[in-house]
């Protein structure tokens, strides 16, 4: 499948390695600044106490907000995230989580990123927003 160019975030190692599951983007996501990334966790990504690590729901958070800011990138900018926060809502031991971002300001150097982790009954699981800033490459 041939990757369109706006979309070079989607296939990190790191989203292999845990196994996250990004929607394939169209024309408005890029115009936009969204993504959507899903996870299915289970018993292997848990903490000592039985739930998902909270790690697992930053990295799910960071993705998916690390697509939509790259997605509104030049071909020749990149871009690091300056700052990360995220608030956990309620435990979860097994669902399919998804990850709703979107890029709510963009300035030149600088974008600010909101997300929502929702499980499959629509309930919400972590809050998170990110700071990043472009680099030119």
């Amino acid at each position: 499948m041939t990757q369109e160019p706006f979309d070079r975030f989607s296939s990190a190692p790191i989203s292999q390695l845990i196994g996250f599951q990004v929607a394939q983007a169209t024309q408005e996501d890029k115009e936009l600044g969204s993504a959507v990334v899903a996870l299915e966790v289970d018993e292997r990504l848990h903490n000592p106490m039985g739930r998902v690590h909270g790690g697992v729901l930053a990295a799910l958070a960071d993705a998916a907000m690390g697509i939509a800011f790259g997605r509104m990138l030049d071909s020749g900018q990149d871009f690091s995230t300056v700052d990360l926060q995220i608030q956990y809502m309620r435990p979860v031991t097994s669902r399919l989580l998804r990850a709703t971002a979107k890029v709510k300001q963009r300035g030149l150097r600088m974008g600010f990123v909101e997300c929502e982790i929702r499980d499959s009954r629509d309930r919400l699981i972590a809050c998170s927003t990110c700071t990043c800033t472009t680099i030119d490459i």
